[in-house]
């Protein structure tokens, strides 16, 4: 009788175990699709739609604003976190390096982050300003994660929007956003993806 409790328990947990790994492999499937790339390749903003307007002051109290009064402004989407990304970082050295008048760089952050801006000045973006901006600010933009770039010109349009984690992709957006938004190009906002259901089969 005890060796039938016995096994009678270990059924159970058996059973158990098999419970939680199958809600795992659930969960961890809906993890790899919503952390995929087919989950982002749709975030930002399409090149031809008005961007949010804000204004905010960084660590010295000059205040910043979206449009900007340049012709272009570059609004990088991260934190200290940038330090892993050292190409992307390059990348914006490179454009740091132009000294291009009708440019403004920026990097704005989801919430308030003292790592932040020190850490970007020693990895050699001390020219740029830190902006401390709020969740929903970054959902007007549509942007989850980063570092993510956007080209805004002075008439709030949007230039291109990508998630860069090379030099050359921010080379490229650079590119593009220095050409005008042609009559009738699209500015439909960008839609998330919905998952795809399987039909059932008959029966």
């Amino acid at each position: 009788m005890l060796a039938g409790v016995i096994a009678a328990v270990a059924f159970v947990a058996l059973a158990g175990a098999l419970c939680v790994a199958a809600v795992l492999a659930v969960l961890g499937t809906a993890h790899v699709y919503l952390s995929g790339p087919e989950a982002i390749e749709r975030d930002g903003l399409a090149r031809g739609r008005q961007a949010p307007r804000w204004s905010l002051a960084d660590s010295a109290g000059v205040v910043h604003r979206s449009p900007p009064a340049r012709p272009l402004q570059l609004v990088i989407f991260a934190d200290h976190s940038l330090k892993s990304f050292p190409s992307v970082v390059d990348g914006l050295r490179e454009l740091i390096a132009r000294r291009d008048p009708g440019l403004e760089i920026m990097v704005l952050l989801r919430q308030r982050n003292d790592l932040a801006e020190p850490l970007l000045r020693m990895i050699g973006l001390d020219g740029v300003p830190v902006l401390t901006g709020t969740p929903s600010l970054y959902a007007a933009y549509n942007v989850r994660v980063g570092p993510f770039a956007i080209f805004v010109d002075a008439d709030g349009q949007v230039r291109a929007s990508s998630l860069v984690n090379h030099d050359w992709q921010l080379a490229k957006l650079h590119q593009v956003a220095g050409l005008p938004v042609a009559v009738g190009e699209t500015a439909r906002p960008r839609r998330r993806r919905r998952p795809h259901r399987q039909p059932r089969p008959a029966v």
